[in-house]
């Protein structure tokens, strides 16, 4: 885990914090992608970014059965870079640290800096490929984590859990390359609005002539914000999202299509998908359009994704209707915005906390129990066995017969899932949101619906939980559990997984570097923690 500095920490240990939390995801991002575990022989099938796979060797030499200096009984995992052969060193497994790398017979430590040198480097070599954008933005990643640190320092994080739970994410995803990139901008732009900031603030109020708006589905919630004059429709926006696109409003702000009508009368938070705000008052998500990579996509809302959400959405409010159980979904219930400016001015209108939670329960977001808050009860667990049990039994379920029986592909991540805990702490319901990354079956094959459950529920969620409660409780062992949970559902589909030697890994890395799109996916194998337990 990165080390902790207090509120009056020198500047050079938040630095070296924000170098810690940085390195983190581009090592792992690096070490799953293209390297491998020094002193293990070649020949590990990898999906390379020209194809679907070639079922090639991974390049850089055999194994010369030589003991490799600084390895495991040192203390280090040493790997092997891929295209150049070179030898990596780190601390640390599900958040290493600490990269050094061999040469001239000694190990030399690298700053942030010197390791975004190297995984250049190393994927022009592997790729043939350059990308002078993304060393870009991972430099900018690693800045934007000082600027939350500091900025963290002197605010007032919030009282409530669930508010605390999403506004955690310093490291943010474990295997991105750039987690906290912002597209390079001067931080007083961004800083203002930054969930990890503890930021809060009002929503700007545009007026819409109402000859000009377009919307779907419900989104009366809007017009409670405040109140239009005549021969116009009320409009929320964000503010970041208003100085984005400034410039292609101005006209219709000087025709009089658009008028600014002030602010909301109450703050919303930010949540850790940083577009999407909640307003606790009004018991009201929003989620607005942002023209800013945010790790692998444009965070703007794409008109033809819109123009799909309220199918996805009730095919995914069907299938939990008829799941039964506590689990929930949060229903994007619809969006507004203005014809002449379609995605700059859309909003989607989601599903509050009040109805959907369980009495007495506290909603959290999963990434948040990853990543740590003050008051996790991950963390705190008295019998963390059970813990596990119990939040198995709230997420497994409702994700496999979502797809099982609906034709549902959850994209169940950890930014998506909120687990409600009780009193106790113990997880007893999940929340599952964001239609706009569900798939429905049979716009997508069953094999690629399924890859994409058994990746967005078992490598980026399940596998994050487990190893966070085993490194916070030491000696537990998750796996078994999970099995059991999995092996409950008689799905031929399930019996192949526990099975399987591998799961499909995504690689974030290799994507951003051959300029994929974000929408892309491409897969390596990875280990499966499930087969043989």
């Amino acid at each position: 885990m990165p080390p902790t500095i207090g509120d009056a920490a020198p500047r050079d240990a938040l630095a070296a914090l924000a170098d810690a939390h940085a390195t983190a995801p581009l090592l792992n991002c690096l070490l799953r992608e293209v390297a491998r575990p020094a002193g293990e022989p070649d020949g590990r099938r990898v999906h390379r970014p020209g194809g679907e796979g070639d079922g090639g060797r991974v390049p850089g030499g055999e194994c010369d059965g030589r003991r490799v200096p600084g390895g495991e009984a040192d203390g280090w995992r040493v790997h092997r870079l891929a295209a150049s052969g070179r030898l990596l060193r780190v601390r640390g497994t599900r958040r290493p640290t600490r990269p050094e790398l061999r040469a001239d017979g000694a190990w030399r430590p690298l700053g942030h800096g010197e390791l975004v040198a190297l995984v250049a480097d190393e994927l022009r070599r592997h790729t043939g490929l350059a990308n002078p954008d993304l060393p870009a933005e991972m430099s900018d990643s690693r800045d934007v984590v000082a600027a939350l640190l500091a900025a963290r320092a002197g605010a007032i994080p919030p009282a409530d859990p669930y508010l605390r739970s999403e506004q955690s994410l310093i490291t943010g995803h474990p295997h991105h390359p750039a987690p906290k990139a912002r597209g390079g901008g001067p931080s007083a732009g961004w800083l203002p609005y930054a969930p990890e900031a503890h930021a809060r603030f009002p929503l700007v109020l545009l007026g819409v002539r109402a000859d000009t708006v377009v919307e779907e589905g419900d989104t009366g919630a809007l017009d409670a914000l405040g109140e239009a004059p005549p021969g116009y429709r009320m409009l929320p926006a964000h503010p970041w999202q208003l100085q984005l696109a400034a410039p292609a409003l101005a006209d219709a702000f000087a025709d009089g299509r658009l008028i600014r009508l002030g602010a909301t009368a109450s703050e919303t938070w930010p949540t850790a998908a940083i577009r999407t705000v909640y307003a606790p008052e009004d018991d009201l998500f929003l989620k607005f359009s942002l023209d800013v990579r945010i790790t692998n996509d444009v965070r703007r809302l794409w008109e033809h994704d819109l123009r799909r959400l309220r199918r996805t959405d009730k095919a995914v409010a069907h299938a939990f209707a008829a799941l039964g159980g506590p689990a929930a979904w949060l229903s994007d219930r619809g969006h507004r915005t203005a014809a002449f400016a379609y995605e700059e001015l859309a909003v989607v209108v989601r599903d509050g906390l009040r109805g959907p939670v369980l009495s007495g329960a506290t909603p959290l977001l999963a990434a948040g129990l990853v990543e740590g808050f003050d008051g996790s009860p991950l963390a705190a667990a008295a019998d963390p066995a059970a813990w596990w049990e119990a939040y198995l039994r709230a997420v497994v379920p409702p994700a496999l017969a979502a797809y099982a029986d609906h034709g549902v592909v959850l994209e169940a991540h950890l930014q998506n899932t909120l687990v409600a805990v009780d009193a106790d702490g113990m997880p007893v319901q999940a929340l599952f949101r964001d239609a706009e990354g569900v798939k429905l079956l049979p716009d997508v094959t069953p094999e690629a619906g399924w890859q994409r459950l058994v990746y967005c529920l078992v490598v980026n969620h399940l596998t994050e939980v487990a190893a966070a409660l085993a490194e916070h409780h030491p000696g537990l062992d998750p796996w078994p559990a999970a099995r059991r949970e999995l092996a409950r559902h008689d799905l031929p589909e399930v019996a192949a997984l526990l099975a399987s030697p591998t799961l499909p890994g995504k690689t974030n890395l290799l994507l951003r570097w051959t300029g994929a799109d974000g929408a892309a996916a491409r897969y390596l194998p990875l280990p499966n923690p499930l087969a043989g337990t």
